[in-house]
């Protein structure tokens, strides 16, 4: 059985819209234009022009809708991972640093604040030494 398709922006289910996918079909929970780059099997972010398929236009704006023929929709075009950058990043910065209190979270003391940063910076230092 195929995938079911989801929205590339939300991964809300997009089971209620009819295939193929028509210019102007939007998303109904976020109201994403869906036949856009970022939503087709086709979309390649590491190529220059963002495509794997030769012969497509050039499109300036992957996630606008387009008229491009070789559309066609790609039920893994979510990506979860990317849907919260900023949850994304703060991650990454754990992960080097360790956990850090949260905005509004109990603030360290004058010694436990110095402790911490000192562990940040010897492992900044760790990370960037030859």
């Amino acid at each position: 059985m195929a995938d079911p398709l989801r929205c590339y922006r939300c991964g809300a289910s997009l089971a209620e819209l009819s295939l193929p996918l028509s210019r102007l079909d939007e998303c109904p929970a976020c109201r994403a234009e869906l036949h856009v780059c970022r939503m087709c099997t086709h979309y390649s972010p590491r190529l220059a022009e963002g495509c794997d398929e030769d012969d497509a236009p050039d499109v300036r704006d992957r996630a606008a809708a387009n008229f491009c023929d070789y559309f066609r929709p790609d039920p893994h075009a979510y990506d979860s991972s990317a849907a919260d950058p900023d949850a994304a990043a703060r991650a990454q910065l754990e992960a080097l640093f360790g956990d850090a209190p949260a905005d509004g979270a109990e603030q360290a003391g004058p010694q436990e604040h110095d402790d911490s940063n000192d562990a940040a910076r010897r492992a900044a230092e760790a990370l960037f030494r030859k």
